[in-house]
């Protein structure tokens, strides 16, 4: 009788995922920097989002080397409107440690990889498991999942309890011959049959030792997240403008889109004399969505005829289609496209 693993191997071989820029052509090790590029951007992110920018990342930044050497600016640009931007710090930090620590080759022994900043246990097992063929267990978001229905666990799969148990059957199932196809295997079963919606059950090459489908648990496992409020917050966002040319600010190193270039923000009450928003335009209000907390914005659009504020620390002064191409969050890009399409009209 197969076992789990070998069902997972014989389904991936067939119907996995095969084309992934990022992917090992054969059985063996790639080029383990550009797995580690591809799983940090997996990191909460799907793949069909992740695709092109991970081709244009490895383009700007093709070794270790070239992305320690480079600014953190220019890593932020490239991975701008990608989010989660703390990955793209980390990611550089990384680089920079590898190339200070490990004479800029990316180390093989499962404890360094670990070491490296943004790098969790199941990000660290799947790059040595890709990239180096030193088979590790993994338990990202779909695999939870998998195992969840699969071995009837109950409770939500991120609660310390639950997730140590998940370990302990990720560890008693991995496979140590073909780990890739295995690993790989999980991560495409997740993520195209045991969906968190309306999964295929019918086609999934486990069912028949499935818990949750035996006994018509699939749509109750795995237990959703705690509910509680999403907090919710406003801004205003400043949008100065000279002809042509608009006014960014250098956000602080750490925090929501540290690092990043954004509209100066006020809160309109307090800051409307100061900065003459009597005469100030009202853009279209958009709200963006964090893990944590929904923000709304609403953007006033101030004309202006001198760099009144062009003195001021970490500000520059930009024409629309350069600031467009900035490292900028996703919803100022979204406000300065909008600016570029009236002017057009």
């Amino acid at each position: 009788m197969a076992t789990f693993a070998d069902a997972i191997i014989a389904w991936q071989k067939l119907h996995g995922r095969h084309d992934l820029p990022w992917q090992p052509t054969h059985n063996l090790a790639k080029n383990p920097y550009e797995i580690w590029v591809s799983e940090i951007m997996l990191q909460q992110t799907q793949v069909t989002a992740v695709i092109g920018y991970y081709t244009k990342f490895i383009q700007r930044f093709p070794t270790i080397t070239v992305l320690a050497n480079a600014t953190q600016e220019e890593v932020l640009q490239s991975w701008s409107g990608l989010g989660y931007y703390s990955r793209a710090r980390n990611l550089h930090n990384a680089a920079q440690k590898i190339v200070d620590e490990f004479s800029g080759v990316f180390p093989t022994q499962f404890d360094d990889i670990l070491s490296l900043p943004g790098i969790g246990r199941s990000t660290a097992a799947a790059i040595s498991t890709f990239a180096l063929n030193a088979p590790q267990p993994i338990l990202d978001g779909n695999v939870k999942r998998v195992f969840a229905r699969h071995f009837n666990i109950a409770g939500w799969p991120s609660t310390p309890k639950i997730e140590q148990q998940l370990w302990a059957i990720a560890a008693r199932e991995n496979a140590t011959n073909d780990a890739i196809a295995y690993t790989q295997g999980l991560m495409d079963l997740g993520a195209t049959l045991c969906t968190r919606t309306k999964p295929k059950c019918a086609t999934c090459p486990v069912n028949t030792s499935c818990q949750a489908f035996a006994e018509d648990l699939v749509n109750q496992l795995p237990a959703p997240k705690p509910r509680k409020v999403i907090p919710e917050k406003s801004t205003t966002m400043l949008v100065f403008m000279i002809g042509d040319e608009v006014m960014l600010e250098k956000r602080p190193p750490v925090g929501i889109w540290g690092g990043l270039w954004s509209f100066p923000e006020v809160n309109i009450d307090e800051n409307s004399d100061e900065f003459n928003l009597q005469k100030a335009e009202s853009l279209t209000k958009l709200t963006h969505t964090f893990t944590h907390f929904k923000l709304h914005i609403q953007p006033q659009l101030v004309h202006t005829t001198k760099k009144a504020l062009a003195q001021e620390p970490r500000t520059i002064w930009l024409s629309l289609d350069d600031a467009i191409g900035a490292a900028i969050p996703t919803p100022v890009r979204k406000i300065l496209l909008s600016l570029k399409n009236k002017k057009a009209t």
